[in-house]
């Protein structure tokens, strides 16, 4: 497709979560422009939280798509998948491609995601050592997994945690190593964490807290693992699960601010009014945690794109959805809404022996986050009483007899 044929219109770069949410929002509401959404993976998009629960499972499970087959079509919208945008000429306001053409935009939108943070230690190379981010990825390891016997997991947040679910349930001998003092430290509450370290031990997964990987040891393949306090770990198969690092080589190629993300304002917009930058690449100003964030999330993506879309249609608002999360690991579904900080005060509901409660987070006597495992009507309440501000004392949340369904119901109906 020539430049000449083409009026500038929309351009979207990444085809997750939030790059298709950002198109199928401009045509639902009503934009006529040209829609261009390019996509490196070669793969038509998919969903990615599955690629580390059900695609590994042991048996053939077939990635979820993001879409139906004929989506693209009809929203007319050129989907490009398996082709990477090289470059961003900002005066000319034109993406290249690596097909070798140069795709004009009226608007460009950067949903370029992030990729998995490097394993440095020696032996990182040794085959037998796996990240997991991708369906290629997805579909590598579980090709491993049916000749493995002994796994050991680099990381003990929501995707490590969740690998290692699926793998012992696989009858996989399984070791974490965490080299924090609790799983999820960064994600939620010392309860909620502590809770889940007790869980996963009685399951039979050896998780080693306050121990991180020294190297990784094998002639040509992964045969064991050598942890900070000088253990060894014997594994045939290795999995990684340290972090992601946005993905920015693109926006800073083209002179736009960056700083853990591409930098953006409460419109979304980049330090190019043109260019907007939305998922887990963007880092915006939350109102919910008081400082510049960048959050990875499904919620965070859909929602960001859909207020790109609306940037793009001229609304001025800015954005403040409330940021929620989910973790299925086995039995248990962790679910948040809203962001714990260090130091907040909680309050438990629920019952912790029986695996059903909720951690209700407060902030100067205000409530910030929730953290509900197998309670999901206690996540939806929270969702509503967080985003609404309703006044909840930490007394209020530790009394069983009172219906919280009924308070968030009140203060909604009052408002």
């Amino acid at each position: 497709m020539s430049t000449e044929l083409h009026r500038p219109g929309v351009v979207v770069v990444g085809g997750g979560h939030a790059g298709l949410q950002v198109a199928e929002t401009l045509r639902a509401e009503g934009y006529d422009g040209t829609v261009t959404v390019v996509v490196d993976d070669p793969h038509p998009p998919y969903q990615r939280p599955p690629l580390s629960k059900d695609c590994l499972g042991g048996e053939d499970a077939a990635p979820l798509p993001l879409r139906g087959p004929r989506f693209a079509e009809e929203h007319c919208i050129d989907l490009r998948t398996g082709v990477t945008a090289t470059g961003i000429d900002r005066q000319r306001r034109t993406v290249h491609l690596d097909t070798h053409e140069e795709v004009p935009y009226a608007h460009l939108v950067l949903a370029t995601g992030a990729a998995n943070r490097r394993l440095t230690c020696p032996g990182a190379e040794l085959d037998g050592v796996h990240g997991l981010r991708t369906l290629d990825d997805a579909q590598r390891l579980s090709a491993a997994m049916t000749a493995a016997r002994r796994v050991v997991v680099i990381g003990a947040g929501f995707i490590g945690l969740e690998f290692a679910t699926v793998a012992r349930a696989r009858g996989l001998e399984v070791t974490v190593l965490e080299f924090a003092p609790r799983p999820m430290g960064r994600a939620v509450s010392p309860v909620t964490g502590d809770w889940f370290a007790q869980a996963h031990l009685a399951s039979g997964i050896d998780l080693r807290l306050g121990e991180g990987i020294e190297r990784c040891e094998g002639a040509g393949r992964v045969e064991a693992v050598v942890s900070t306090t000088g253990d060894r770990y014997p594994a045939d198969l290795v999995v990684v699960g340290i972090g992601v690092v946005p993905s920015t080589a693109l926006a800073e190629q083209a002179g736009l601010e960056t700083d853990n993300g591409i930098v953006v304002d409460a419109s979304l917009r980049t330090s190019d009014p043109a260019v907007l930058a939305v998922g887990d690449c963007a880092s915006f100003p939350s109102v919910h945690a008081g400082i510049r964030s960048r959050l990875e999330s499904v919620q965070n993506a859909t929602d960001q794109a859909r207020h790109a879309a609306h940037t793009i249609l001229g609304r001025t608002d800015d954005y403040a959805d409330l940021p929620w999360f989910w973790s299925r690991q086995g039995p248990w579904k962790l679910q948040i809404a809203g962001l714990y900080r260090a130091g907040d005060d909680t309050v438990v509901r629920g019952d912790l022996t029986a695996g059903k409660f909720s951690v209700f987070c407060f902030r100067q006597d205000r409530l910030v986050a929730v953290e509900s495992i197998n309670r999901p009507a206690d996540h939806m309440t929270a969702r509503k009483l967080i985003h609404e501000r309703v006044p909840l004392t930490p007394a209020q949340a530790a009394d069983p007899a009172l219906d919280l369904k009924t308070v968030a119901h009140a203060a909604t109906s009052a408002a």
